[in-house]
């Protein structure tokens, strides 16, 4: 289940719920048995300079290799900033799990 976590200044108009949902979707396009991809938005009204930080985070596959990363990452940048309708500093990182990481779900 990959992850991804949207920071970014609160004067940015930001649709959070469609960001995540096209991150989402980027990356089954790439990897259909990726699963759902857990989401996160953090605007902020304390903040320097106009800006966005995306981290999206991946379970470590044999088959998420160099070239795997670089078009999941090109992709992702080229959809996301269609989707950014005002100017700002933009950061968006790609990392994978260690494989000390638990991820399932919690039903008590």
């Amino acid at each position: 289940m990959p992850h991804a976590e949207l920071k970014y200044s609160s004067d940015l108009d930001i649709d959070a719920k469609a960001l995540l949902a096209g991150i989402e979707a980027i990356i089954l396009e790439h990897d259909s048995g990726a699963g759902a991809c857990k989401g996160r938005a953090y605007p902020t009204d304390q903040f320097h300079h106009t800006h966005i930080a995306i981290n999206v985070a991946l379970l470590t596959k044999p088959h998420r290799d160099a070239a795997f990363s670089q078009a999941l990452l090109s992709d992702l940048e080229t959809r996301i900033k269609a989707l950014l309708k005002q100017p700002c500093e933009f950061s968006l990182g790609l990392s994978y799990s260690t494989p000390y990481y638990v991820t399932n779900s919690h039903t008590p």
